[in-house]
This record gives C-alpha cells, structure tokens and sequence, in this order.
C-alpha cells in the first residue's frame, strides 16, 4: 500500500542513476508525467536509444523528451567516465534539484568476483564508491538548488535481523580491513573468501552508513539538507531486465522458481512500478524537506500488503567510527585516482 499523500511544489531538476530499467525506470517515467526535468546516466549510445525508446511508448504525447531528459553517458564502474561527467556537469553549472542515487547490482550465485575498469569489485564500485564520487563532484550544484536533497537507494538486506538480512552470510564491515587494503580487495571487511551476496549486503550498508556521514558533514558545514535512504522491499520484475539480470545468468532456474514462489504464490513482492512511485515522492514531495537523515522502508505486513514507513536501521549502521572511517578510505580510493 503507497499511503503517502503527493505534494508537489514547482518542477524540479533531478538527476537519478539506474534509470534505465527496473525501479529507476518507473521513477524517471513518473517524474516526467509530473513535469521535472529529468537527467537520466546511461552506460552507452546503446542503452540511451532503448531507454529514449520506452520512454517514448508510455509518456503523453504533448511531452516533449528532448525538453524534459536529457541523457548523458556515465558508467559508474569507470572512475575516468565518472570524472568526465562530473567535469562537463560543472563546467555546465546547472543546479540539481534532487540527486538520486538508485543504481545498484548485485551477482549472487558467483563464486569468483568481478571487477570493474580500476580493480574494484565491482558491487562496491558501482553501489558505493561511484555514488560517493558523484555526490562530492556534483554538490556544489546542488548548493546551487533552492531546496536540494539527496536519496540513496539502500536495502532491508543491510540489517541482519531483517528477514533477507537473515539468510546467509550477514552485512558487517568488520574493521573495513579488505577497504584498508586499497585497489584489488575482494571483501570489505577483508575475508578472503568471495561471497557475492554477503558483497551485496555490505554495499548497502555502506548506502547507509553513507548516508549519516553525509548528512553529518553537511550540518555541520552549516548547510544541511534532507538525505533520504530507503529500502523498496523485495522487486522481481516478469521480464528479463531489472535488478536480478545479473544474478539470473549464475543460476538461472533458480531465480525463476524463486520468482514463482516469491511473487504469485505468496505475494510478498513489490512492483517495479509502485516502488518507483515511492522513489518518484522521495525525490519531489515536500513532505520529506526536513534537514535530517532519515531511512524509510517499504516493509511486507502480510501476503501482498505493503507498508511504507519511517524506520531504523541495523546496529552497526549506527556506528559514527565507521562511517567515518568508509568516507576517509574511500576518498583515498578516489583521490588516488584523481592524481594520476
């Protein structure tokens, strides 16, 4: 159940990553029938024409894409291609309104890890790192907004009394041992043991553990604004693209009886279409303008019976150390590369 009311004030100028399938998608469609102005990454000349595309065959016709999108290319696991679009967005010097950071990925069911363009495993690069790389490269255009805000898509999973928390290796970070390592680390906390899905749960702890140390720096620079994390809940879409795309190639069959039970026999999954809703109102709704972090979840109440509320997160995302300590290495990480 979405029981949030809209609010809307005058357009606003939103930049969402992961917005060429999935939950991002959904959101980016219903900014766009609310009239914001929409920057839309994406990963190639190739993804930009499919995803021009699907806009084009559900948006109302007096809806002009090329006044309303735009869509630059970025690959977030490419700290070169991430510099250039940072480099271009300042030289441009116009303001965001709402920085959404909404890509993520995940490979469960890998045994080895991937790695993106630098050497960093890839589910850290693209679900942390690049987030952190976009949001210090594009703040000063947000402190340009009037009422700027960031949101950070996260996950249950970083909790491990929630219930996908729950099943295998649980998120900690340890004492970010793996981070400390620098480039080529294959666990955070420094295991040397892959294990995809527990890479999954750390990176949205991260999200999390982001999110307040973000918000820290900005109150205490003096201009603080909303940073928002949420969870969507649990999103298995029925065709093959989305968030598990990655995941379906190491087990295949598994994922689609999974699917099967998950979604239609006990009904405990979201549509991809109303989480974006719920995206779409985090990013524009006054109501969520208060100057603080806040973490918001889409929790399953019952068989089919979704709740949207304001709530805690695990223990260890409460760990002010550590959130500090993943933002210090991880703009090592970022200064390393800058300097070459």
């Amino acid at each position: 159940m979405i029981n949030s009311i809209s609010i809307i004030k005058k357009p606003r100028r939103i930049l969402i990553t992961g917005a060429t399938s999935g939950i991002g998608l959904q959101a980016a469609l219903n900014m766009l029938k609310s009239r914001h102005n929409v920057i839309i990454p994406c990963r190639n000349q190739i993804k930009v024409n499919k995803t021009i595309e699907k806009l084009s065959k559900v948006l109302p016709l007096d809806l002009d894409l090329t006044k309303s999108a735009e869509f630059p290319i970025l690959d977030l696991a490419d700290l070169k291609s991430l510099k250039s679009f940072v480099e271009v967005q300042i030289r441009r010097g116009s303001y965001i309104d709402s920085l959404v950071l909404n890509a993520g990925m995940q490979y469960t069911g890998s045994s080895e890890p991937r790695w993106s363009k630098q050497g960093f495993e890839l589910t850290f690069a693209t679900n942390h790192l690049s987030h952190q790389y976009l949001t210090k490269g594009l703040l000063p255009l947000l402190q340009k907004s009037q009422s700027p805000r960031i949101v950070i898509t996260a996950s249950e999973v970083h909790n491990p009394l929630s219930p996908g928390g729950r099943i295998g290796k649980a998120a900690s970070l340890g004492e970010l041992n793996g981070l400390k390592q620098g480039r080529g680390f294959e666990m955070l906390d420094g295991d040397d043991h892959f294990n995809a899905d527990k890479a999954y749960k750390d990176s949205k702890l991260c999200n999390i553990l982001f999110g307040r140390e973000l918000f820290r720096r900005l109150k205490q620079s003096g201009n603080p604004f909303p940073v928002i994390a949420w969870a969507p809940g649990l999103v298995i879409p029925r065709d093959k693209g989305g968030f598990f795309r990655y995941s379906r190639s190491y087990n295949e069959l598994g994922q689609i009886v999974f699917a099967f039970i998950a979604r239609d026999l006990l009904h405990i999954t979201e549509t991809a279409n109303n989480a974006g809703i719920l995206l779409k109102k985090l990013a524009t709704d006054t109501q969520y303008d208060k100057d603080e972090f806040v973490y918001w979840s889409n929790r399953l109440r019952g068989f089919g019976q979704m709740q949207f509320e304001q709530m805690d997160t695990s223990k260890e995302s409460y760990n002010d150390d550590l959130a500090y300590n993943l933002w210090k290495l991880t703009d090592t990480l970022m200064d390393e590369y800058n300097s070459i």
